[in-house]
């Protein structure tokens, strides 16, 4: 049993009495009356992070990925609550000295700020995030329109091929692996979109477990299916050489998560508004599809015209 069926089977029926809950289906928590948003991410030691090797950057990562939440439903982070278990190997003076002072950057950097959490002993690293921030309104899942367009927000793959060489699983030039070990721990938010994704995101979710493992998710509910062109699919100029030098298929790099880039969907008709905010904000944008009817199946198109089908969509947490 996979963690979605678990919250389905367990802990769905719960939530019933409670709107904001969302019926457990979306990203966060949304009391709307009070303007409160909240989301809550749990990261394990070689299940979420590679090692403990850099902490400074293991941090930045996990806080990264929990505000991501926010962000992909239009809403600016606030305040975090952050929770770990670890033991005197990890937790030293001098790894907690560099979580300080990482924290202490990124709050910096997105404008957030620490307002609680816990620690705790254990002989497994873990940490707990919560995100808060305040919104009148989301940007919901399954709220995706027939014949919409599908847009991805920067570039996908970059992150797994940084996990790939810290698994050494591939020996690139020192530039290229400082760039995919950066795109890994560092993922790029775009926190500057937050609000101007209301004027043409009928669905979003940011990317975490895999490009078309949160497709699924996002539409989950609906009576539609998707249709994406794997040529359309963006991919930095680093990882393009890549796939050529190494004769990769692209397909396995950019469908397994760890992104953190914004998936959403809009109406046709918002082309143009979406063209000229992405870049004015300077931010890289990519049509990769479109909304289907339910009466079909979902389709992959590889770049030779052909529907493919993919085994491992993406990561899941399987019990």
């Amino acid at each position: 049993m996979h963690e979605f069926e678990i919250i389905k089977k367990y802990f769905s029926k719960l939530s019933l009495n409670n709107k904001n809950s969302l019926n457990l289906n979306d990203d966060v928590f949304f009391d709307k009356s009070k303007k409160l948003v909240v989301s809550v991410d749990t990261y394990i030691d070689k299940s979420h992070f590679f090692d403990f090797k850099d902490p400074d950057l293991v941090i930045k990562k996990i806080l990264r990925s929990s505000i991501s939440d926010l962000i992909c439903k239009g809403v600016k982070p606030k305040y975090y609550f952050i929770s770990g278990s670890g033991n005197k190997k990890t937790f030293t003076k001098l790894n907690l000295s560099k979580i300080s002072q990482s924290l202490k950057k990124e709050q910096k950097k997105f404008g957030i700020h620490i307002s609680g959490g816990d620690t705790v002993f254990s002989n497994k690293l873990s940490f707990t995030i919560i995100s808060v921030g305040f919104s009148s309104n989301i940007i919901f899942r399954n709220k995706a329109k027939f014949n919409d367009d599908i847009y991805v927000t920067g570039n996908l793959g970059d992150s797994f091929m940084g996990l790939e060489i810290l698994k050494k699983k591939f020996s690139l030039k020192k530039d290229l692996n400082k760039y995919f070990l950066k795109k890994y721990y560092l993922p790029e938010l775009h926190i500057n979109l937050t609000k101007k994704l209301f004027n043409f995101a009928n669905t979003s979710i940011d990317i975490s477990d895999g490009l078309f493992a949160d497709l699924d998710k996002l539409i989950n509910k609906q009576k539609l299916s998707y249709k994406v062109n794997v040529s359309n699919i963006p991919t930095s100029k680093n990882l393009k050489k890549i796939i050529i030098s190494k004769k990769l298929q692209k397909i396995d790099l950019v469908s397994k998560g760890d992104d953190y880039q914004i998936l959403f969907t809009a109406s046709k008709k918002k082309s143009r508004i979406i063209k000229r905010t992405f870049k004015s904000l300077g931010i890289k944008i990519s049509k990769i599809g479109n909304i289907s009817s339910g009466g079909q199946k979902s389709q992959i198109i590889d770049e030779k015209g052909n529907k493919i089908a993919i085994k491992n969509k993406g990561h899941f947490h399987n019990f």
